[in-house]
C-alpha cells in the first residue's frame, strides 16, 4: 500500500512530518499548537484549509518540503 497524498499539507509551511517509533508517518499541523480550530493530525488529503501558507521556494525555485516523503 502506498503513501496517502497529503494534499495542501505537502506545500504548507505549517505542516511537519512526524514519524512514530513504529515507523508510521503523520502530517502534523503546527497551527494546532496555538489554535484549537486546526486539528493536530488532519484527515488526508487536505483539500481546503484557512491556515494554508505556502513554503518558501528553495534554491531551485520549487517549494521545499520538511522531512522525507512518507
Amino acid at each position: 500500500m502506498g503513501a496517502i497524498d497529503p494534499g495542501l499539507c505537502r506545500a504548507c509551511r505549517n505542516a511537519r512530518i512526524v514519524t512514530s517509533g513504529r515507523g508510521s508517518t503523520f502530517w502534523l499541523c503546527e497551527l494546532s499548537r496555538t489554535d484549537p480550530a486546526f486539528p493536530r493530525y488532519p484527515p488526508l488529503p487536505v483539500v481546503a484549509c484557512d491556515g494554508f501558507a505556502p513554503r518558501a521556494p528553495d534554491r531551485e525555485g520549487t517549494s521545499s518540503e520538511q522531512g522525507a516523503e512518507p
